[in-house]
């Protein structure tokens, strides 16, 4: 036993999606063990183009073909990949799919035993709103101009949730239930991440967003340090090791104590405590 996971081993997937969140979703799959055709337009995935290495990445021991699904040829190429699969991995619009034959209804009437995970912007009835990552996080919320989001939280985020999705609809086929379809709607994906902030624990001032002198942001000499001391056994121990009556420690008294090191020491200090401490990259 090499602990390697490959509870999907035997089955197959023809991923039709492109950019970030579909071949992220792939990747895990074919992780998962599954075998995995990557179906790109005559021009490729555009993804390639953002980041060659990453689209590298996304895309190992996969088979990538190139068709053209509005030529009769193309279709036919795909027909054939679907007999032979078990699953479906969409980016594309519900209406786009539909104009090549390939929405859900003509599917499942054709391949009865095919799942399908559809990713797609907005839930229905919007799921032929266009959208993007960018655009998900600017409503909930979750940008701050001029800086630009640090990570495709919506987008990996979808990918995560439609390879759950695909397991369940595998999992339920296989206990008799018949094929289904999902629906992965990248702005509820995105919405979920915010739940935080919708509780009002990382809202500026909150618990977890700078209310609490255990789980805070300190500036150091040089640079800064993430204290993480949340659970009892940590703050103990933090206080103990600073010299503090834990019902005597501040913000101002931490922050005072941390200028007295830079951030790379506060860490190697951390690290013969067990202490959640790290420097700021």
């Amino acid at each position: 036993m090499n602990g390697k996971n490959e509870a999907l081993r035997g089955i197959k997937a023809v991923n039709l999606s492109l950019n970030l969140p579909g071949p992220a979703a792939a990747a895990k799959l074919s992780q998962l063990g599954a075998s995995v055709t990557k179906i790109e337009p005559p021009d490729g995935d555009p993804f390639r183009e953002y980041s060659p290495q990453w689209y590298e990445a996304l895309c190992m021991k996969q088979t990538v073909l190139r068709l053209d699904l509005k030529t009769a040829k193309g279709h036919d190429e795909m027909e054939h990949l679907l007999k032979e699969n078990d699953l479906l991995l969409t980016s594309f619009r519900p209406s786009a799919l539909e104009k090549l034959g390939l929405g859900w209804k003509e599917l499942h009437s054709r391949y009865p035993r095919l799942c399908q995970v559809a990713i797609v912007g907005y839930p229905s009835p919007d799921h032929n709103k266009a959208g993007h990552d960018l655009t998900y996080q600017a409503v909930l919320g979750l940008l701050s101009p001029p800086n630009f989001p640090r990570t495709f939280l919506a987008d990996l985020a979808g990918a995560e949730r439609a390879v759950s999705s695909a397991l369940g609809l595998l999992y339920s086929r296989e206990g008799g239930n018949g094929a289904g379809y999902i629906e992965v709607a990248l702005s509820e994906c995105a919405e979920y991440f915010t739940e935080p902030l919708r509780y009002g624990l990382s809202v500026p001032g909150g618990m977890f967003g700078g209310g609490l002198s255990r789980y805070n942001i300190y500036e150091t000499q040089q640079g800064w340090i993430a204290v993480a001391a949340l659970e009892p056994r940590f703050w103990e121990r933090l206080t103990g090791e600073l010299g503090f009556c834990q019902s005597d420690v501040s913000y101002a008294r931490l922050q005072d104590i941390f200028l007295t090191k830079n951030a790379v020491e506060w860490e190697a200090w951390a690290i013969t405590l067990d202490l959640p401490i790290v420097a700021v990259r």
